[in-house]
Parts: C-alpha cells; structure tokens; sequence
C-alpha cells in the first residue's frame, strides 16, 4: 500500500465509527412493464418521462399508469442491439432543455448505427440530438425533429457512459466512456483513451446546443482553444461515467459514478479541467493493464502533463477482485444523486446510488448511500441502504432518476438481458408511508 492510499485509508477508519447508520427505506412501485428502464425525468405538472433503452421513451401519467404508445420511437435509429443477452447499446439518457417549459426542447443519447467515416472494424456511434416535444397531447415526438448536435465513434459496444445533464450554468454535459473492451486497450492508441486529450472517449463533455447547429464550445472550457486538447472537453481519465448529475442544493456541486474494472467503484466530484486517473489509476491505486487484480507498485500522483490525478469522493470494493470481503458491495456502480427531498430526511445531503449486481447472471442489485463528511477534504463512507420493503430488489440497479421535489427513484432490470416487462420503476420512500399504503 502506498502512503498515499494508506493515510486515505486511515482517515476513512477513523472517521467511519462516528458515522450513524443509514436509515431503512421501502420502494414504491410508480411504473413496470419496462424492459431496461434507464432515465426518469419529470415533467412539469406531475408526469413524468421515462427512457427504455431498446428504443423508447415512455410516459408516466401518474404512478402506476405508464402509456402504452411511446412518445418517441427510435428503434429504427440505434445499433443492433443483443436482445437476447446483456448489452449497453440503445437508448442511455435524457434531459429537458432549461428552458423547456417554454422551447419544448428535449435532448437524447443513443448509440447508432457505425457511420461511414468510421473504422469499418469499430461498433457504433454515439450521439446526442435535439428532438421537440409538441405541447398538444397526446404527448408526441415526430422523430423527424431530430436534430444531432454530438456524434462520437466507438469501437466496442460497451462502456459507452451516454448519461447527459444540463448545469446550473445552461451547458449540456455529456459522460462519455473510453470506447469498451478491457483495460482501456485494443483499437486505440497505446496507452489507452483516458488520457488521450485528442479524443472525445473516456471524457466529461461541456457543450452549448443554445446554437443553431451542431454545438457551440464554451469559452470558459479548460481547453477551449484546441491547442492542448479537444475544446469540448471538461474532464477526462474516465473509465465508464454511468450517472451523472448536479446537486440540487447546497454548492450544486458535479458528482458522476465511474465504473471500475476489477478493484474499485468509485463516485467522483467533476471539476474543471480534472484529471480523474484511468487508465493510470483505478480508485485511489495503481492501475496495471498486465494483470488487473494487482495494483501497481506505486500509485501515480499526476497525469503525462504533471496534472495532479484527482481522487474519487467515495468507493468500494468490487467483489471481482474482493471475492470474500463483506464490503466488496457489487461489480459495477451505478450513479444517483444526492438527496434533497423531504420523505427522507435522515439522508439529507448524502449521496444516494448503488450497484448494478453481486454476481454476474443472478439479478440482484445493492443500494447504497455515501455520507457526506464533516471535513470536505476527507472520503465520505460507504454502506447499503437497508431495504424495509420489499426485502430484496430482484434486479439489476441499472440508474437513478429525480423528480422536482428532489425525490430519488431507483430503475431496475429483472434479467441481465433486454427482455420485455422485467424493467420496472420504483420511487425511495419512508418505511411507514409504504407501510400505510399496504394496510
């Protein structure tokens, strides 16, 4: 263990015995028949969009009334898709303009199919367009709005991140993995994308879409000039950001989950220009392309510009490379948000996530919550988010969503593949609301 990693480690000891225990929660079942649901969004006057990722975006008229007829249709636009087996291609993220309420702008991550100007040996493409959401009902999108403001090749179907979110700022911000496969390795330069600045995989995207086509590049971006780097980008050294979002109070700080390989989980807090690590580092130690499961000799500090790597706010062990420890939660994270509703209030500035499964093949996802520390220099600490109802999940923990009033739903997947109606929605709420709707 480095010096580094075991003064972490220390501190995160000491602090852990004076972190009181997470309160129990019940979920509430607002919506099922889903596939793979993976992006809740709220709409003003109480419905809700929800993103099904073969194709669809659904509407939530009140809870446990979902409408049949999507309100858009992308199957014809996506990649081929595995249906019968796990698969991260298809419809990822949506997000409503700022000023939606007004513009009915709506922007969507997809991955389609390869563009031409693509290696021919390569996978897909992900993109983000712009769609318009008539206000007449029923709600429709004619997919012939379709405007595509980011296009990016990848050359592996997975990692590829896909979550989007506007800032308090009015820029959309885009997670985008480091182009799949292991390692940050095959079909890219020597020493992987993460810290390629010449590329847009394995990166934090800031873009304007207030332009008329395409993206506009803020001028306050680290790299805005181009000169060092590509000018979209905000952060970089990313494996796979799968959940991202903006605090709803308190500093509206950027927090993104990034999906480790073998050792570690992690939730970073975004800031400019930062140097998240891999495939230098995975959670705070060395990461070492050769053999996964054994960290570097020596943690590196800073990134091939003598950039300091930024550490991750909170992680956890993966049980791939923790097999026997009980705090070895899952095999990859899934990102939530930090929690400024009112239902829950003993979670009240913490970080609400968890992980996609235990095991490979057996559905099965753990909740978890980060507790917020007294000292913002120190790593906030880690447990499950005890379940009172239902006692298990029975699924995979494939995203997070949020309403207005800063409630945290949890979306899960009953099988690893994309099998229709195993996909349902369920909000967190207090054990005794639950409680009182069964009685």
């Amino acid at each position: 263990m480095t010096l580094r990693s075991l003064t972490l480690s220390l501190a995160l000891a000491a602090l852990a015995p004076l972190a009181e225990a997470a309160p129990k929660v019940s979920l509430e079942l607002v919506a099922d028949g889903l596939t793979s649901p993976l992006a809740y969004v709220a709409l003003p006057g109480g419905r809700a969009l929800i993103v099904d990722q073969p194709g669809y975006v659904r509407l939530l008229e009140k809870p446990g009334q979902l409408r049949e007829a999507p309100v858009l249709n992308l199957t014809n636009r996506l990649s081929a898709l595995n249906h019968g087996g796990f698969d991260e291609r298809g419809v990822l993220s949506l997000a409503l303009h700022p000023d939606f309420a007004r513009n009915r702008r709506v922007f969507v991550a997809y991955t389609g199919s390869r563009r031409e100007s693509a290696p021919t040996n390569w996978d897909c493409t992900l993109r983000v367009s712009e769609f318009t959401l008539p206000a007449a009902e029923p709600l429709a999108i004619d997919p012939a709005s379709e405007k595509v403001r980011l296009e990016i090749d990848k050359p592996y179907s997975n990692h590829n991140g896909g979550r989007i979110a506007f800032g308090p700022d009015g820029f959309l911000y885009v997670g985008v993995g480091d182009g799949g496969n292991a390692n940050d390795d095959g079909k890219r330069p020597e020493g992987g994308n993460g810290q390629n600045l010449k590329t847009l995989l394995g990166k934090i995207l800031r873009i304007d879409v207030n332009v008329p086509e395409g993206h506009g590049i803020p001028k306050d971006n680290p790299f805005a000039d181009g000169t060092v780097a590509l000018p979209e980008i905000w952060a970089y050294g990313i494996r796979n950001p799968w959940g991202l979002g903006f605090d709803r109070g308190g500093d509206h700080a950027f927090y993104s989950a990034d999906v480790g390989q073998t050792l570690w989980e992690e939730v970073n807090r975004i800031e400019k220009g930062g140097n998240y690590g891999w495939r230098l580092t995975e959670g705070f130690v060395g990461f070492n392309p050769k053999a996964a499961e054994k960290p570097t000799a020596e943690t590196p500090a800073v990134g091939p510009r003598g950039e300091p790597i930024v550490g991750p706010i909170a992680r956890y062990k993966n049980r791939n490379g923790f097999k026997k420890d009980a705090d070895a939660y899952g095999i990859s994270v899934t990102g939530g948000y930090v929690y400024r509703g009112t239902a829950l209030p003993g979670l009240a500035g913490d970080y609400i996530y968890g992980d996609w499964g235990r095991i490979w093949g057996v559905p099965g996802g753990t909740l978890l919550v980060a507790h917020r520390p007294t000292d913002p220099k120190s790593e906030w600490t880690v447990e499950p988010l005890e379940l009172a109802s239902p006692a298990k999940l029975g699924g995979y923990v494939v995203a997070f969503g949020q309403d207005d009033a800063g409630e945290v739903y949890v979306m899960t997947n009953g099988n690893i593949g994309l099998t229709p109606g195993k996909g349902r929605v369920w909000k967190l709420v207090a054990p005794s609301v639950q409680q009182a709707k069964a009685e």
